[in-house]
């Protein structure tokens, strides 16, 4: 995660929070004011106490050659050593201010030989803290404020062109090397920013997929146990009924062999259920597609196709719900598993809503494919009854939000509503698989400003 006011400040900028102690880049792009002082390290103290330590020593070790300097003026001898020592102590502000003391050595080395080793840790400092389209100026400001001294000094005295080229070699080399090490420093940030964002992107892609099989789950179970549940219902209310009117003296009393009969059916129906469940629980557990398992041999229960409609209807009509059911152009060749499997699932949801909300209700059950065989509908209907009456089958209300999700899934499309006083449930499935989504575009990189 990024910090809430990164946006706001300048390109180049790199907070010191993503990074560990040796990749800091405090005071990078920061001439003004900062968002306040950042504590140094032990490893800034040992670094920073090593560099001044070299810094002086080359301070000292150049001031003892200064009496062979016989060429220079005294007043210049007499600023080299207050000058040296001037850039000595700007090492300790490198991290926070690394362009104004750039400046400082601007001045010191042009007139000071001690601020030799200063001026190594300070180009270097300015590259490494400092993007190059600021750097650079401040770099070219530093070379033509020491081109006056070679020229009446190093170039006549000192060796020559060839001594002044060393001088500039100086600079540029120990930038380079700042600048190398800043680019390196660089492309490690961005490597970890991109992981910690690999890491939130799959964190929310497993947040998305949990989500989705929990749907998938409370999709399957609506399918299966609301058709089974609902027929467990019709049959016990049926047995509850004439028990009632016997019990009143207003119809024939229940003979053993109906009262055997309804407990049959009423079981047959639970252990149904039951298998039913097993087989999504199954299907739910393992990695597979249109009923074949991919992580094994082993091949998943059959799902339900549209040859098992023809059972699903006979299964309503036994159990006293009037069906009207026709089949056309879906035989031969038989389409996809998926919509085969979608398709009994849209009839399913039908029948159970007919049974729950027009208990009695004549309903048609139709399903087709057009010659070109580019898409099957299925369509199921019914009158809707007389007057609003509450459901004896209570409900979770949610079966065709799911019917919705799976026909959408399934590349499809799912409508109903009344038209007429008729209640019209229809889906219709594409008969080829619809294709794949692609990757999402990957987000364009960030520039280094």
């Amino acid at each position: 995660m990024t910090h809430p006011r990164e946006d706001s400040r300048r390109p180049g900028h790199v907070p010191r929070s993503l990074l560990p102690g040796a990749l800091l880049f405090h005071g990078e792009d920061q001439l003004g004011p900062r968002d306040g002082p950042v504590r140094r390290t032990a490893r800034d103290w040992t670094v920073d106490c090593l560099v001044f330590a070299w810094a002086v020593g080359c301070w000292a070790l150049m001031l003892t050659q200064l009496p062979t300097y016989q060429y220079l003026p005294d007043w210049l001898v007499a600023l080299d050593a207050p000058l040296g020592a001037l850039a000595c102590l700007a090492l300790w502000g490198r991290r926070r201010f690394p362009v104004l003391m750039a400046l400082v050595l601007a001045l010191a080395g042009a007139m000071a030989n001690s601020a030799v080793g200063a001026g190594m840790v300070i180009i270097l400092n300015l590259g490494l803290r400092v993007p190059w389209q600021r750097s650079l100026p401040v770099l070219g400001m530093m070379i033509a404020t020491a081109v006056p001294y070679l020229l009446i000094y190093t170039v006549p005295h000192e060796g020559g062109w060839l001594a002044a080229g060393i001088v500039l070699a100086y600079y540029v080399a120990f930038f380079t090397w700042g600048s190398a090490v800043r680019a390196r420093r660089l492309l490690v940030l961005r490597l970890r920013e991109d992981a910690e964002r690999e890491r939130t992107e799959h964190a929310r892609r497993l947040t998305d997929t949990r989500r989705a099989e929990r749907t998938a789950i409370a999709r399957e179970m609506h399918d299966v146990l609301a058709h089974r549940i609902s027929l467990l219902s019709v049959h016990a209310g049926a047995l509850a009924y004439r028990t009632r009117r016997a019990d009143a003296g207003v119809g024939p009393q229940l003979s053993g062999a109906e009262i055997a009969e309804s407990a049959q059916v009423i079981r047959d129906n639970a252990h149904q259920a039951l298998d039913e469940l097993r087989d999504v629980l199954y299907v739910l557990r393992t990695d597979s597609i249109d009923g074949v398992d991919t992580e094994g041999d082993e091949t998943a229960p059959p799902q339900p196709k549209m040859a098992d409609l023809k059972s699903l209807v006979e299964e309503a009509r036994a159990a006293g719900q009037p069906v009207d059911f026709r089949t056309e152009g879906t035989d031969s060749p038989a389409p996809r598993p998926q919509l085969q499997r979608t398709a009994y699932r849209v009839v399913q949801e039908g029948l159970t809503n007919a049974r729950k909300h027009a208990p009695g209700s004549r309903v048609t059950v139709r399903v087709y494919a057009g010659p070109p065989r580019t898409e099957v509908t299925v369509e199921v209907g019914n009158p809707l009854p007389i007057g609003v009456t509450e459901s004896e089958i209570p409900g979770a209300g949610a079966g065709l939000t799911g019917l919705h999700e799976r026909v959408e899934l399934d590349g499809g499309t799912l409508q109903h509503g009344s038209v007429d006083g008729t209640f019209t449930l229809r889906a219709r499935l594409p008969w080829h698989s619809p294709p794949a989504p692609g990757p999402a575009p990957a987000p364009a990189p960030k520039e280094d400003r």
